[in-house]
């Protein structure tokens, strides 16, 4: 793996231990010598994640749209910033540079975008980890809510258990590094890295 994105707030939430587990995850992507991949913002649990990595000496590559940096909310200081012109545009470039998929903390955008590469991952679009650092216990209902997917005969558990949850961002690096991702789901797409 040499690359991570991160999904997470452009709020900071009201626990601090949201920010702090931020900090954490730069810092320690930016030791790992990877590169971070997340959305470009400055605000939030974003601008905490990408700040904490480049004061660690690590790489950031953000990106967003150029409607999103023209409301002056892209981060000026990254390593690299992409301007896309539509939010599918974001999250297809994001993917594509990538290694795996990472959510702290976040609202409705960190949600559609971890289950978007979950569920290119369950049908074999790739094969690259998807996972929750589960910051006091912020994702519990969601994978409460996974789990009745497969309990009501949405989907294999397999799938289920592909996904990759920790309580901290160093747990999750470990679980990455030693992912291996299941069969895909018809059994027709080739496991690779492909959109």
């Amino acid at each position: 793996m040499n690359s991570l994105c991160i999904y997470c707030g452009s709020a900071p939430g009201n626990d601090p231990a949201f920010q702090a587990e931020a900090v954490t995850a730069g810092t320690l992507i930016a030791r790992a010598g990877l590169t971070l991949v997340y959305g470009g913002g400055k605000v939030g649990l974003m601008g905490a994640v990408a700040d904490a990595a480049l004061a660690a000496g690590g790489k950031v590559i953000g990106v967003m749209p150029a409607d999103l940096v023209n409301q002056e909310i892209g981060h000026t200081g990254l390593t690299e910033l992409r301007v896309v012109n539509s939010m599918h545009e974001r999250k297809w470039a994001m993917a594509e540079l990538a290694d795996g998929f990472l959510c702290l903390p976040g609202g409705p955008g960190t949600f559609e975008e971890i289950f978007e590469q979950w569920t290119w991952a369950l049908l074999g679009f790739h094969a690259k980890p998807c996972g929750f650092v589960n910051v006091s216990g912020y994702y519990d209902p969601l994978r409460a809510t996974v789990q009745q997917m497969a309990d009501k005969g949405f989907l294999a558990q397999q799938y289920v258990d592909m996904l990759v949850y920790a309580d901290t961002t160093a747990e999750a690096l470990e679980a990455f590094r030693a992912y291996v991702p299941p069969p895909p789901k018809w059994g027709v797409a080739p496991v690779e890295q492909r959109y």
